[in-house]
């Protein structure tokens, strides 16, 4: 559809960073919410879905997808509840498997392109009989968000209005380069400690499938999703994940208004998170830069508690809904 650098967003001087912005409301932000209704779902393959519901009887329902190693109750994933309700939306936050705070059952735990469960949480909302639904997703979880978008195409359910993407690592392989420089070695670290703690637990489990002897020589995503995440879920190798997973050759696919907004300030993503052709974005999906945000940062500064990100989905939503 189109590209646009430009934005409403202006952020205080002091938080015109790219790192203090990603940084700040995993430390600081505290968002009030009611306790959401919990429901297990079960899959097919014998593990479990956790789901948490926040109802306000409304026919419209959001359906919330988080980041890597994030879970349902992340301030990001809070914020954009509290938001969408605020706009007289029900909102369903889920969790991928093994986040969350419970550990799932089988080997394979998530990835970029595990459509499949967020399929799984697609139906359990259409059975429900809400009359609208939108796809919202964070880093990781804006991938598949838009991904599953490009899957469903032009058979996407008619209830399906719309999707949101933040921060969104669509060119996988470019991303995993950007994490891998010395520069983002913070977040890399917090990534693979968190990461070793899962497959350490998974390895209990599991002692004849997965290994983490010599884990604290991995790196980078590259070397995890080597040894991990791509023959746990099928993949030759993480290339091959990469390629599969990755959303931006699939934009073009999706047939539902879909916006992105990725900020130009973003210290995750690779070049290719920002595409400016319309043949790339394809006829349903908007990009938006603005030259602040950070990752999945866009903090503000109002009496009401919401974020820009907040806001700009609430006029989007309301934009299609009227």
């Amino acid at each position: 559809m189109s590209r646009n650098d430009a934005s409403d967003y202006r952020p205080p001087v002091w938080l015109r960073s790219g790192h203090l912005q990603s940084i700040w409301p995993s430390l600081f932000r505290r968002v009030p919410m009611m306790s959401p209704s919990e429901e297990v779902l079960a899959t097919p393959d014998g593990d479990e879905l956790h789901l948490d519901w926040y109802r306000q009887g409304s026919e419209r329902l959001a359906i919330l997808s988080h980041g890597l190693e994030g879970n349902s109750r992340r301030p990001y994933m809070l914020g954009m509840a509290r938001a969408l309700m605020l706009k007289g939306w029900d909102v369903l936050a889920w969790n991928f498997r093994s986040c969350g705070g419970v550990m799932n059952r089988q080997p394979r735990f998530y990835h970029s392109g595990a459509t499949e469960d967020l399929h799984l949480v697609v139906n359990r909302a259409l059975r429900a009989d809400y009359r609208h639904l939108s796809l919202t997703g964070f880093s990781m979880g804006g991938n598949l968000t838009l991904l599953y978008l490009a899957q469903l195409g032009r058979y996407a359910d008619s209830r399906i209005i719309a999707g949101l993407a933040y921060s969104v690592p669509m060119d996988l392989a470019g991303s995993a380069e950007v994490l891998a420089l010395p520069s983002r070695r913070i977040y890399m670290q917090r990534f693979l400690q968190d990461l070793h703690g899962k497959m350490q637990h998974k390895a209990a489990l599991f002692p004849g499938l997965i290994d983490t002897e010599g884990f604290e020589q991995i790196r980078n995503f590259h070397q995890f999703d080597n040894r991990y995440t791509a023959p746990l879920h099928g993949f030759e190798s993480a290339s091959d994940y990469w390629a599969s997973c990755s959303a931006l050759p699939r934009l073009k696919d999706i047939r539902v208004p879909a916006l992105v907004v990725n900020a130009a300030d973003d210290p995750f993503l690779s070049a290719g998170c920002f595409p400016q052709s319309p043949e790339v974005l394809g006829p349903s999906v908007r990009l938006e830069v603005p030259r602040w945000g950070g990752h999945v940062g866009f903090v503000q500064h109002r009496k009401d508690g919401l974020y820009w990100s907040e806001r700009r989905a609430q006029g989007f939503l309301s934009g299609i809904t009227g």
